[in-house]
């Protein structure tokens, strides 16, 4: 009897809840399958809560008020921008009895409504915590001006349209824009630097920029002002500030509410930074050159719970994470005009060192050796001191290789450079040659045997050397072909039995798990740099050429190769490589010494350098893993490869020429 009742029961029940436990098991497959989170098919006190998230509006507090009806709560995490929570109780129990009473409960919160669904999970992941380091050079001043000094500036900015007006005054689509002492152009995101309006900036802000400038965070006072005001649900798109229109450091006041602001990296790395009302934004260095800002239009944004602890950097903390309904928020950015080309240490996003013509791979004969004088031998000779102060340390691998041959070898470095490898062994007779005549200039001023000659035909007799090496220097021919006859001019030179040691770039950075003394040596870090810079780069490649893209007759064989052949990025220094074929930056440092060191010598690229010097770009193709020890197998004949390493950031081989003259 007491059976059949049970089962009648049952039976009511579940006509009741079918569609809550199909709704339950749909949610459990969508955080499997969307996030990885495995349910458990046991209570624990350990449950997640679907719908339940900032993600989809809920407040932290309006959660917990709910999650409290199923006893203790000993924890509550909210993950930004996901829709689910997790909730752990102070027992299994209390688990149990929240998974019962709770699931399907209906949410009221804001201008919505939402249903729970409670699945049990067997932990919480400890490793959920975001990151909030602040990118470099960007920093938050809390409380900057008083409320009275708020009110005093949010009184000056007069939004009432005037005929008259000495500033510039725009409603667009998602906020309302003025203007002060110079306009800001959204067509092509600059200012005319010719037409200065009138009256300059407001007098009330003359207070706070000399506290600017008496705290150090500006040297010169600004002298552009834009103010954006934003209502809820307004924002401004993810951007760089141009370089070539302002200087470094930029100031931006939040006034009459807090925000969020969203900092985003190249390579796909983003922070998010709260900033409260009455606090100061400066963004100097990669914070203003490097990554791109922005606020998202929404309604709401995730913030610290506590005041205290979590306002002005984005907390990582997710037990101490809700939202709050923005307000009307006013923002002061002060900016100074620059009136010389920038010349920053991020080529790759800054539109004055952009080339307005990037070249493009090239095929034919002609056009690789048109390439190839412009961005290397042309470079080189403008380098040439300021690259030998760099190069000074020789490459442990180099030096065991030189001081093996036996007393009395003839060795030729082909690439000779500064000379650096021609005094490493006393006992054997080197020679040199370079193309450029500055570096051979350098290397006889120091007291070495060398000449001026193109890699590819070496006037020395063939077979008449015992070693040869080529450090960095075959990655700079731009073609297959070219990169192939450099190793075959090598082996030429070789007597049989000698060896050749060649060194090139490698696409390769980070090894074995192990990165390069290239990315160790970035200010920035290591990171992988992704498309996103790519996108970047050819968007403000796309905006250039709007204006003119023709190739120069001298670097293009056809229109339509132009069209589909790629074209040559610029590498970001200090970062991994986006395409084998690329254009790194040289940023000259001026009156170098070319007899002394500057400091310890980078590999392949220049030291941070903080002068404004010109800046010059080097052609490379840089070396995938196995590339170079195929180019020595297929492309040349009579010699074998006797090893192969990875050197610091390098492809490298040494061949042994087994017979005759390689043809």
């Amino acid at each position: 009897m007491d059976s059949s009742m049970d089962s009648t029961r049952s039976v009511r029940r579940t006509k009741e809840e079918k569609k809550l436990l199909r709704r339950q098991i749909k949610a459990s497959h969508t955080l499997l399958k969307h996030e990885g989170i495995s349910t458990a098919s046991h209570p624990t006190k350990h449950l997640v809560v679907s719908n339940g998230g900032l993600g989809n509006g809920v407040s932290r507090e309006s959660l917990l008020e709910v999650l409290k009806e199923g006893g203790t709560v000993e924890s509550l995490l909210t993950p930004p921008a996901k829709p689910y929570a997790f909730v752990t109780y102070s027992s299994t129990e209390a688990g149990q009895n929240a998974y019962t009473l709770l699931n399907g409960r209906a949410l009221q919160c804001h201008d919505q409504s939402v249903t729970l669904y409670f699945s049990y999970v067997e932990k919480v992941d400890s490793d959920l915590s975001v990151s909030c380091a602040l990118p470099p050079g960007l920093s938050v001043l809390e409380d900057f001006v008083s409320p009275e000094e708020e009110l005093q500036l949010l009184q000056a900015v007069d939004w009432t349209p005037r005929t008259a007006d000495v500033t510039v005054q725009k409603a667009l689509k998602h906020r309302r824009v003025k203007h002060y002492g110079y306009e800001f152009r959204y067509d092509n995101n600059n200012i005319d630097k010719d037409k200065p309006l009138p009256g300059g900036l407001p007098v009330e802000c003359d207070a706070l920029l000399q506290r600017c400038l008496a705290d150090g965070h500006i040297s010169v006072l600004p002298d552009q002002l834009t103010v954006n005001q934003y209502q809820s649900g307004q924002g401004i798109p993810p951007h760089v500030d141009t370089h070539s229109a302002f200087e470094d450091p930029i100031l931006s006041l939040s006034l009459g509410a807090k925000t969020v602001m969203d900092f985003k990296h190249p390579d796909g790395r983003s922070v998010a930074v709260v900033l409260p009302e009455r606090s100061l934004l400066v963004m100097k260095g990669k914070s203003r050159y490097l990554w791109t800002h922005g606020i998202t239009p929404r309604k709401f944004d995730v913030v610290p719970v506590s005041e205290v602890e979590g306002s002005g950097v984005m907390t990582s903390d997710l037990s101490n994470l809700t939202l709050k309904r923005r307000g009307t928020r006013t923002s002061l950015t002060f900016r100074k005009i620059r009136h010389i080309p920038c010349n920053c240490a991020y080529p790759s996003v800054c539109d004055s060192q952009l080339l307005s013509s990037p070249p493009t791979v090239p095929v034919a004969e002609g056009d690789a050796c048109r390439l190839e004088e412009q961005y290397v031998h042309q470079v080189y000779e403008e380098i040439s001191s300021h690259f030998s102060s760099t190069r000074h340390s020789p490459w442990p691998h180099v030096r065991d290789f030189l001081l093996s041959l036996p007393p009395g070898s003839i060795l030729a470095d082909i690439g000779c450079g500064n000379g650096k490898y021609l005094g490493i062994n006393p006992e054997v007779i080197s020679v040199g040659c370079d193309r450029s005549a500055n570096l051979v200039q350098i290397c006889v001023e120091r007291g070495y045997e060398a000449f001026v000659s193109d890699a590819l035909s070496v006037p020395l007799r063939s077979g008449s050397c015992d070693a040869c090496i080529s450090i960095a220097v075959i990655h700079h021919f731009s073609t297959q072909e070219r990169r192939q006859a450099a190793v075959r001019e090598l082996v030429r030179l070789l007597k049989v039995g000698g060896r050749a040691l060649i060194y090139v770039w490698a696409m390769e950075q980070e090894y074995n798990k192990q990165k390069s003394k290239y990315l160790k040596e970035g200010t920035a870090g290591a990171s992988v740099e992704r498309s996103n810079e790519l996108k970047t780069e050819e968007n403000m490649f796309n905006q250039q050429e709007e204006h003119g893209r023709k190739m120069s007759s001298d670097m293009k064989c056809t229109e339509e190769q132009n069209v589909t052949r790629p074209r040559i990025h610029i590498h970001t220094n200090r970062t991994a490589f986006l395409s084998q074929d690329l254009l790194v930056p040289w940023h000259l440092k001026c009156n170098v010494d070319k007899n002394k060191g500057a400091g310890s010598e980078s590999t392949n690229g220049p030291l941070e350098n903080t002068s404004q010097g010109p800046v010059f770009h080097r052609y490379y193709h840089v070396f995938q893993q196995g590339e170079l020890e195929e180019m020595c197998c297929c492309g040349v004949t009579g010699v074998k490869v006797l090893r192969s390493y990875h050197d610091q950031g390098n492809w490298c081989v040494e061949l042994e020429k087994t017979h005759g003259n390689s043809s």
